[in-house]
């Protein structure tokens, strides 16, 4: 029988790249969406995979992904929680309330929502492995990021916590931090802004999404099953 991974926000980006990935090492893949039906179906369709629309944001849509996601694939062996938003550069001062809303929703209640309702089956399994995505501003906070760096901290605070209160069931929880990578969410970057992010980097370069997906997957796997509540920046270098 092989694996079942759910993995949100898996439309575009790091997501699809983890689940193209994880559909290559045999894994059953259940792909999240909210607003890109188009690219989810097609991907799905592409790795005989299930895609499901759900706002993560919202308790009773992340309850329900979780119970489809179930219901097509069987009981989950991992979740892998991506789902993510940015605003544009701004100072804080000109951040808005909904906006600082709309990061914190999705961000990180996103995570608490979707995994509030996924580890009651992994308990009663006593296995799986959870992986979540933060950044490198949830490690260091970035200048004119305030939001997002705030709201990725919170997911590796709620990674660690989560890792002393599921190892008793066996369950493994890491998160993965990925550094400046080649996104739509960074499609607000100028091609010299990101020229200059590269040359910033140790390794001279941004990121690709199929290098954090290998991340995620190793987290996710067999191959860190003594690996627990540990942060993996994916970042070319750019914290050391």
């Amino acid at each position: 029988m092989g694996s079942r991974v759910l993995i949100t926000g898996a439309s575009r980006g790091i997501g699809a790249a983890t689940a193209r990935l994880f559909a290559r090492e045999g894994w059953d893949v259940a792909i999240n969406y909210n607003r890109s039906r188009d690219e989810a179906m097609e991907l799905a369709a592409g790795l005989s995979g299930v895609s499901i629309q759900a706002d993560v944001s919202d308790p009773e849509q992340a309850e329900r992904l979780v119970r489809e996601a179930e219901e097509a694939l069987g009981p989950l062996d991992a979740v892998v929680c991506n789902a993510g938003v940015a605003l544009p550069q701004q100072l804080l001062t000109d951040t808005t309330a909904d906006q600082w809303r709309r990061v914190m929703s999705v961000d990180l209640d996103g995570v608490f929502h979707t995994l509030q309702a996924a580890i009651p089956g992994l308990v009663r399994r006593k296995a799986g492995a959870i992986v979540t995505v933060s950044s490198m501003w949830g490690v260091t906070g970035g200048s004119c990021e305030v939001p997002y760096s705030a709201a990725k901290a919170g997911v590796i605070g709620l990674t660690r916590a989560l890792a002393k209160e599921l190892g008793p069931s066996h369950i493994r929880v890491n998160c993965v931090a990925p550094g400046v990578v080649d996104t739509g969410m960074n499609g607000h970057l100028t091609r010299w802004e990101l020229a200059a992010l590269g040359e910033e980097t140790p390794l001279c370069r941004i990121g690709r999404p199929e290098e954090i997906a290998q991340a995620i997957l190793f987290l996710a796997s067999e191959r860190a099953s003594y690996i627990t509540g540990q942060v993996l920046r994916v970042d070319g270098g750019m914290i050391i």
